[in-house]
């Protein structure tokens, strides 16, 4: 018998639907780790703090909210954070297609020294691969996470919410030159990009684990 069955809940009461606030609390705290990390292991990007943390809280409440569709005796810890750790698959994954679609048009060194976020010309070229993925992750997430091909749309805003705010980075990785050693650049940013699911996923279970 389960810690929470003992006490008389069912074993998915920590999860029940829709916790948007939970949510967007600990997306805003992933976002300023993920700032902090960035900091001392890439570059400064305090500049962005105030964006990051809506970015996070968006991304955060979004996916705590889309979870809350998958059907009550699936919604467990292990669901969760698989849940969380698909979205992260989908993120790697729209990199690596980027990469086989485009042909570099621009030095990582350039993109590092811009600091200001991928070019708005970078990111309109790769707009209609980043648009036909999102929505092959959002068909992805509703029938095979969630089990619901009624969960499309929702998921599919979802979706969109995250590429938007947390994927145009990677949705330019192949038009970006990498030189000799910078293929480390790459494996550090998708280890932020890990780290900040990881601390979403572990804050918003220790929030609903005290039902806040």
């Amino acid at each position: 018998m389960s810690s929470t069955e003992a006490l008389g809940r069912p074993a998915d009461a920590a999860y029940p639907p829709g916790r948007p606030v939970s949510g967007a609390i600990a997306g805003a705290i992933s976002a300023l780790v993920f700032t902090v990390v960035h900091f001392f292991v890439i570059s400064d990007i305090w500049w962005s703090l105030v964006p990051m943390l809506v970015a996070g809280a968006a991304c955060g409440a979004v996916l705590a909210a889309t979870f809350g569709l998958m059907p009550a005796h699936r919604r467990t810890t292990a669901a969760w954070f698989g849940y969380n750790a698909v979205w992260v698959a989908l993120l790697g994954t729209l990199s690596v297609v980027s990469i086989l679609v485009f042909e570099p048009v621009v030095t990582v060194r350039e993109l590092i020294e811009a600091n200001s976020g991928p070019p708005d010309e970078l990111i309109g070229q790769a707009l209609p691969m980043t648009a036909v993925f999102t929505v092959a992750s959002a068909a992805v997430v509703s029938r095979l996470v969630i089990g619901r091909w009624s969960a499309f749309l929702p998921v599919l805003g979802t979706a969109a919410v995250v590429v938007l705010l947390l994927g145009l980075n990677l949705s330019i990785t192949g038009l970006a030159e990498f030189e000799s050693g910078q293929g480390v650049l790459i494996a550090e940013l998708f280890g932020l990009v890990v780290m900040l699911a990881v601390v979403y996923a572990v804050v918003f279970w220790v929030l609903r684990r005290r039902d806040l």
